[in-house]
């Protein structure tokens, strides 16, 4: 019994039926759901089309998911046209629908998808930013596909910055992953699997491990085929012909550099081109010279119409013609081929070209005779490329130190993490007064003394799972908001029912836009300063009040506004220094917290800080309380 994805992989033409059937509106909308989301990566312009008529039906008939999918699969299929600055337009269009009415894991696909436009732009840190969020929310909702799709990703924005070590990592990461799972793959994900092998393909060609490139791409080569996924299988083809070359098997270079050609796809004559160019050079190198000029007119032909200033490929041609010339002794022509080769280059900056070709007219006037530009072309062909190398070790300097930063700036969050990991293990410690816990469990024994048994089992009970929280907690360094302001509710209201005997109030509001069971804060990292404005504020007061806020300060950003009708500092400082009880309190329980927040603050690049603002009375300027603004970072819930 196939799955419908499993369906479409092998008889979409059945759907095609059903839809070409089928006039109910509904309907209708199902079977272009299936449909788009499996041509989004065996035919694009047939997605393209049914993703039009899906929007225009979503207009009268909206529905969540299939809206969600529309999202999805178009920016995929916008990717796939190259429409990348479109693609990232509706990708953020779709990010805003999906946080009104979307599910975490619908987010954090669309997340992915979206860090892949930005990286066939050249935005590596965005797509950075959005791998973390979508990593970031995945964290209270595990989803091991998506797992792998992110390390996918990050593998490529390794290989965009050039650090092919780690890229390697990622997308080996990526491939145990999707090994490990029992299911099978829906076609979205293996998708993503030959894009994992295409990545080392690519990383092998770099270290010149050209054997182990060929079996990396024959493996996309194998999944595309297989499974009908078209839209980039002629790039592959070309990848496997390119690696064959550098193997010098010339003859199976040709059978996949054909195979570009046969393809026919008009969404990749770039990759035509660069197969007429490559079977130009192999017909070169076999001594087929008319074959050879043949073919690289071709490519020069799409490549100027596909782009005029293609100048690394037009050049790569112009050179490789003036070269076949050469041999031809057809010195005229070539050069004329040279000469255009060396105005491309030129024009393109690309000081490697023009190295080559100064070295090509040294060639050919040593053999026309004319030693004296010979020698002047080979010593400006030794300048230039020593220049160029020069260059090229200033890249790689440039690469190794980025590097480095990388690695060192990981390897400090690490350490910062563990050092607040540290600090909160002593502020858990530090988290619970004394002098509350005795007054609470002494109240507990005089209502047990006075036969009040129901009431000491109820404060009981929530003092025990006060306590127990504590403990539950000290193993964590983050938990979700909802959890923390759980913890903060059973705190006050022990202290409004024991230690405060009903002279205490209080209220906790969370502003709406802030997802409770989602964001995660670190763990109790609010109670020290409610436990200091009971202490210091409201402890001789008859009508305490004390409320807790939270909103959102930004995306990475909790505020936190704690206040207290209290006495005021000054007053409580007073009283503190006149009782001789409580001279040498101090909130040990604030200053760790404050200490975990400085180490997060520069483990996340944010500006995390505590203000504390006193307030007064307009008109009297007398003390009428304290406020304290906690800025608290979002962090990611540790799942056990």
């Amino acid at each position: 019994m196939y799955t419908a994805s499993e369906q479409l992989v092998i008889q979409p033409g059945l759907w095609e039926q059903k839809l070409a059937q089928q006039h109910d509106p509904l309907q209708r909308l199902a079977i272009i759901d299936q449909l788009a989301s499996h041509y989004a990566y065996t035919n694009v312009l047939r997605a393209e089309k049914l993703l039009a008529e899906q929007w225009e039906l979503l207009q009268t008939h909206e529905i969540a998911d299939f809206t969600f999918h529309f999202y999805l699969n178009k920016v995929v299929v916008l990717n796939q046209l190259y429409n990348f600055q479109e693609a990232i337009e509706l990708a953020q269009k779709g990010i805003n629908y999906l946080e009104e009415a979307g599910s975490i894991r619908q987010l954090a696909e669309l997340f992915i998808e979206y860090a892949g436009v930005s990286l066939n732009v050249g935005e590596v840190e965005e797509a950075d930013k959005l791998l973390r969020k979508a990593n970031k929310m995945l964290r209270n909702f595990p989803d091991q596909q998506l797992y792998s799709r992110i390390a996918c990703r990050r593998g490529y924005m390794h290989l965009h910055s050039g650090n092919h070590s780690m890229a390697t990592e990622q997308f080996l990461n990526a491939i145990s992953i999707f090994d490990a799972q029992d299911q099978n793959l829906i076609l979205r994900d293996e998708y993503f699997r030959s894009l994992i092998f295409a990545g080392l393909g690519q990383v092998y060609e770099h270290n010149g491990s050209y054997s182990k490139s060929v079996d990396a791409y024959l493996q996309v080569v194998d999944l595309c085929e297989r499974l009908g996924m078209s839209n980039r299988l002629a790039w592959h083809y070309l990848n496997v012909g390119r690696a064959y070359l550098a193997l010098e098997e010339n003859e199976r270079a040709k059978v996949f550099l054909q195979k570009v050609i046969d393809t026919r796809d008009d969404l990749s004559l770039d990759a035509r081109a660069s197969a007429y160019a490559n079977l130009g050079f192999s017909a070169f190198e076999e001594g087929e010279h008319d074959t050879a000029l043949e073919l690289l007119d071709r490519a020069e032909h799409l490549h100027r119409e596909l782009n005029p200033n293609d100048y690394t490929n037009l050049t790569v041609i112009a050179s490789w013609r003036g070269r076949i010339e050469l041999e031809q002794e057809e010195y005229e022509a070539a050069q004329t081929s040279f000469t255009e080769a060396l105005q491309l280059a030129e024009e393109g900056e690309d000081l490697k070209m023009l190295a080559e070709v100064h070295g090509d007219f040294a060639t050919l006037y040593a053999e026309t005779g004319n030693f004296q530009l010979a020698y002047e072309y080979q010593v400006e062909h030794d300048r230039i490329k020593e220049i160029y190398l020069e260059d090229l070790d200033r890249r790689q300097q440039q690469e190794l130190e980025m590097k480095y930063q990388a690695t060192r700036k990981q390897q400090e969050t690490e350490l910062l993490e563990l050092k607040a990991t540290r600090l909160q293990l002593k502020a858990l410690r530090a988290q619970m007064n004394p002098h509350f816990i005795y007054n609470a469990l002494n109240s507990i024994q005089n209502f047990i003394t006075s036969n009040k048994g129901a009431v000491a089992s109820r404060y009981l009970a929530k003092f025990a799972k006060l306590m127990r929280q504590s403990l539950d907690y000290s193993d964590e360094e983050s938990i979700s908001l909802e959890k923390e302001i759980e913890f903060l509710e059973d705190y006050l209201y022990i202290n409004e029912k024991l230690r405060f005997e009903d002279r205490l109030s209080y209220h906790i509001t969370v502003d709406d836009d802030l997802e409770e069971d989602i964001l995660g804060v670190p763990t109790m990292i609010v109670q020290p300063y409610v436990e200091n404005a009971l202490e210091h504020g409201l402890r001789s007061r008859k009508d305490g009040l004390i409320t807790v806020h939270f909103q959102l300060a930004d995306e990475d950003t909790i505020c936190c506004i704690v206040e207290d009708n209290g006495i005021g500092r000054r007053k409580a400082l007073a009283q503190q220094q006149n009782d001789p009880n409580r001279q040498n309190y101090r909130s040990r329980g604030t200053q760790i917290t404050e200490k975990r927040l400085e180490l997060l603050r520069q483990s996340k690049d944010q500006e995390v800080m505590v203000r504390t603002i006193d307030l007064y009375d307009d008109e009297t300027g007398e003390a009428q309380g304290t406020r304290v603004e906690i800025m608290i970072p979002i962090v990611e819930i540790q799942i056990k």
